[in-house]
Order: structure tokens, then sequence, then C-alpha cells
């Protein structure tokens, strides 16, 4: 799979552009050293996928986080609630089967209340005669009209119960539809409406899940525990021992407002960012500082700070703007250290939701040199599965050195592969031939002009970890 971003190269500016204004420095170039980088991804910006004991002890309902997507099922009528239309109109069940109308994502307000939001992207509520409807675009936390209590049966999680915000519980009703009538006394036995069964479809474990599911005493906590710990100092002295030039690091939007960022972000952060330039230049390692999660998330998964999956960075100018003073505090923060070397922009950004005009305008309203980052996976699409390890190195020599060589063109921008990694979809494939496809993408993307980085330095996933790579002899740089 390719993704592209861009890349600001600092060291070429002797001044910032302003926020407000799209007028840009004049550029003295020089040609960079190629890097061999790594990236510190699930460190300052949480991917659960990477760390998943992050986790661990959130004390209640850990599996119904931020954008959890769940279905509903009633045990009475034997079908699952769906949101007419995907949503603006009423709530009803009467689905024998489930699928995008009938799948909602939480947002949890508490350790037992949460709001539902619907397809369409409007909330759960009741009516004047208390029946189900998904109307309301509120997105106000403190909106108590749309908040339901999730109870729990001790004896089965997935068997719950809703109590609605009249006090009543929602049913399901023998015509298929919802309202919220049903008394607090209950059997919860099968032959009770306001029982339903409930189906976990898709999790997202970002930093939004994580702080606010252990809520801001807990997450500060949990968090500069993480941030002293997943990397260290003796990290820096392993990479430069070990052929590594620079580190790409994960940041949010958040950090430019530590110690005190926006509900549910804990601070910290920053001063860890401090602590890794302060390694690298005493080992001579470069930093790259990579935007990887923007105002209203510029895709939707879970490394963006994402609360339930929606993509709303660059729909409005306040997101850009709000950006360009993100990308303004790091730089002015780190533009006079010598281990800094460039600040990506923006880290994935996708389409259609993100569109070329709202990035054209972000990038004018930043800097006017930027390098091509393109993130190279032979995973997450169709075309690479059944590929023998022959083929898949065939396919880097062939089709991503062919690309190399198109992006790479006299007079044009610099070329980064910001993301690569020694995993491929074979199984059962042996130590040797992870090292000749290692081999092949070393070889093929060590001719961007750039360099390259690999994804991640830690994970618990061995093949992700280039620590673990080059410890077992896998990597060799």
């Amino acid at each position: 799979m390719e993704s592209f971003s861009c890349l600001l190269l600092l060291f070429l500016f002797s001044c910032l552009s302003p926020i407000s204004q799209s007028i840009r420095p004049t550029p003295t170039i020089r040609s960079p050293s190629p890097v061999k980088a790594v990236n510190l991804g699930g460190w300052l910006v949480t991917e659960g996928w990477i760390t998943p004991n992050l986790f661990d002890e959130i004390p209640v309902n850990k599996d119904l986080l931020d954008g959890t997507q769940i279905q509903l099922k009633s045990i009475t009528q034997n079908n699952f609630f769906s949101a007419e239309n995907g949503g603006g109109s009423v709530v009803d069940a009467n689905r024998p089967s489930a699928s995008g109308w009938e799948t909602f994502k939480l947002w949890r307000i508490t350790e037992s209340t949460f709001q539902f939001r619907v397809f369409n992207w409007q909330f759960f509520g009741l009516d004047d005669q208390a029946r189900l409807v998904a109307v309301s675009t509120s997105t106000d936390d403190s909106d108590s009209s749309k908040t339901f209590e999730l109870v729990r049966n001790d004896d089965d999680p997935n068997r719950i119960r809703l109590k609605a915000p009249n006090g009543s519980f929602l049913q399901a009703n023998s015509d298929g539809s919802g309202c919220a009538n049903h008394p607090r006394d209950t059997n919860r036995g099968d032959d009770d409406p306001s029982v339903f069964l409930l189906n976990v479809v898709g999790q997202l474990q970002g930093e939004f899940q994580v702080t606010n599911g252990y809520g801001h005493d807990k997450a500060s906590s949990v968090m500069t525990e993480h941030w002293n710990t997943f990397i260290v100092e003796d990290d820096f002295k392993f990479m430069s021992h070990n052929g590594i030039t620079a580190v790409r690091i994960q940041v949010g939007w958040w950090i430019m407002f530590d110690p005190n960022p926006p509900s549910p972000f804990v601070g910290g952060s920053l001063q860890a960012l401090d602590n890794a330039v302060n390694w690298a230049e005493k080992y001579k390692l470069k930093v790259i500082i990579d935007l990887h999660a923007a105002p209203g998330s510029q895709n939707g998964w879970e490394h963006s700070g994402t609360r339930d999956g929606l993509l709303s960075w660059g729909q409005t100018d306040d997101t850009i703007d709000q950006t360009v003073a993100v990308i303004n505090f790091i730089a002015s923060r780190y533009a006079s250290r010598s281990g800094l070397y460039a600040i990506e922009l923006i880290n994935e950004p996708l389409a259609p939701g993100v569109t070329l005009d709202s990035l054209e305008r972000y990038y004018k309203a930043g800097y006017n040199a930027i390098i091509i980052d393109v993130h190279y996976y032979n995973l997450f699409s169709s075309i690479f599965e059944g590929m023998t390890v022959q083929q898949n190195i065939n396919y880097v020599y062939d089709n991503r050195a062919s690309t190399l060589g198109s992006l790479m063109v006299s007079n044009g921008p610099l070329i980064f592969i910001g993301e690569w990694v020694d995993e491929m979809d074979v199984s059962n494939a042996s130590e040797g031939d992870y090292q000749h496809f290692g081999a092949a993408q070393l070889d093929v993307y060590g001719r961007a002009t750039f360099g390259w980085s690999y994804w991640t330095l830690k994970n618990v996933d061995e093949h992700w970890s280039l620590e673990w790579m080059i410890k077992n002899g896998y990597i060799t740089l």
C-alpha cells in the first residue's frame, strides 16, 4: 500500500511564515544527506496495536471505549436496532441482520454512561413521546438528553439494558419500534423487551480512547509512566550504535497546549519530546517531527487522535489555521536546535475526506519547500494476497523502484520513504526470507533522495520492531 505525506525541511529557512499569511520565505537550498531513520511509533501518540498493555488497567468497560462500534439486538424481537436512512429520523428494532445503519459508535461520557452516534453521525435521543430517534447533531458531552446508562449483566456482559434520559429503560416493541418506557424492575429473562445483546464489531485504540478511558487523573499517571519508560536514552544510544542516523517522532496537535491540553488529553508529551531532542543531539541523530494527529482528524484512524472515526480536518479554515499554529509552535520551540532536521506538516491525509484543495491551502499557509513522504507496505491491499516471498521481492524491485524513479525528477522534490516494514502477507516465511525481503527494501528505498524510516523502533509484533529485527539478525544496517 502507498500513501503520501509532505515534510518541511526546516533547515532550509531562516525565518517562519506567519500563521495568518500565505507569504513564504525564500529558501536557501542545500542537499541533505539521506537518512536511515526509524519511527518512534506508539510513544507520544498512542496506537494500541503497538502497546496493547497500555489499556490493561482501565477499570470498567474497557471494551467500550470511544469509537467502539456496536450493534444491539432485541432479545424478544430477535431483530437489530437500526437508524432509518442512516439517521435523521426514528430508530427501530426491525432488522433481522446488521450492517451500516445497524452499527453505532460510542461516545464514552463516564465509565457506564454513553452517547450513541449513528451512520450519518447523529446521536440517539428521545422525542416527546419517549420514542427512540437519531436527530441530534450536538457534540456536547454534557447534553444529558442523549446520554444513556449502560447496565451490564454480571454473568453475561453482552446482555445489557439501556437506561434512557427520562429515567426509564429502552425497550423493543412488538411493532418494531423502540421507546423508553420500561420500568426499573425486571427479571432480565428472554421475555424481557428491555434486554439486548451487545455485539462489538469494531474498536479504536488511540490517544483519545486511552485518556478518556482512564479519566484525567489516572490517565495522567499512566501516560507519564508510558512516556518515561517506552522510549529512554539507551534507545538513542542503541540506534546510534546500529547505523540509524535519524528518528521520526510522532506528535499530536494537543502538544502545543501542554501542560494543560484540551480534555481528555493529558500533559507531559512535550517534556518527553524535549528529552528526545536532547538525546538525539547527544548521540548525533537527526530529528524529524511528524504531526501524526491533526485537529479534527485527517484520516479517521486511531493514530490521528480521533474520537469516533469522523474525518473533519480541512473541511473548515479553522482546522487549517489551528494546524499551522501547531507547526509554528513546534518550529519556534526547536528551530535553533542542532538536532532538528525536518517537520512533517501532516501524516497520511485521506481522500476524499481531505481534498487536494484543502491540502494546497494548508501547505501554502505553512511553508514553501516540501518533501514527498511515501509510505510503502506490502500489506493492506488485496494485490499482495497470495504473493510468494520472491514475488514480494520482485514487486519492490519492479513497481517500487519504478515509482521512486518517476518521483525523483530533475529539480523536483526530495523523496522520503517515511514508513516501511520488513513484513509481508506470506505464511510460514523463514528467517532467510525476511532477511532477503528486508535487504531488497533497503536496497531500493536507500535510493530515495531524503532517505527512509522504518516503522517502528518497538512493537509487540516482532517484525514491526526494528530493535528486535536488528538484535535477532534479520536486518543489518
